[in-house]
């Protein structure tokens, strides 16, 4: 997470067409090499966003790419929301984060690895706080491996509630 990022360029490109659309730019990835080159752009909105919305996006982000300097290759342009468990890698990201649960893989201070689950208590340009059982954790970013939200579905409606499936609901007659 503590490197420089080749991406800004672009990110910058990106962000002001995408938020004439109303989106916001979550983030930019570019995986692969060569004929194999994957550039994911993961857009985001207040409320979430639609297969219409992705279509304009994708729309507007392609030729932006197309005469973007920093790839010279054949690639696959891939636009999605960043889903219910986003990756978190920078430093906004853990800001937008803050009172969600994450998992963090990252290093200690001695180089071993480790991986934590808790809720984001803080976050500022050079690390995060989490709280795992109740005890904060500050980790700083240059530590980080990965890092995600964490989507937690609410309980499981209790056995005997509600209609049973295939049976027709039984009317009564009240006079």
């Amino acid at each position: 997470m503590g490197k420089g990022d080749r991406l800004d360029d672009l990110r910058a490109r990106l962000e002001i067409p995408l938020a004439d659309l109303g989106l916001g730019l979550f983030d930019v990835v570019r995986t692969g090499k060569g004929r194999g080159t994957v550039v994911q752009v993961m857009v985001d909105r207040p409320g979430g966003v639609d297969l219409e919305l992705v279509t304009e996006a994708t729309a507007v982000v392609s030729p932006i790419l197309d005469e973007w300097p920093g790839i010279d290759t054949a690639y696959t342009l891939e636009v999605s929301s960043p889903g219910l468990e986003r990756p978190l890698r920078r430093p906004s990201h853990f800001a937008g984060a803050r009172g969600m649960q994450v998992t963090i893989r990252h290093r200690d201070a001695a180089g071993v690895a480790k991986r934590v689950r808790g809720l984001l208590v803080a976050s500022d340009e050079e690390g995060c706080t989490v709280e795992v059982d109740g005890a904060p954790e500050h980790i700083t970013f240059d530590l980080i491996e990965q890092a995600r939200t964490v989507f937690e579905w609410g309980p499981a409606e209790k056995p005997g509630r509600g209609s049973k499936p295939g049976r027709a609901k039984q009317e009564t007659a009240h006079q």
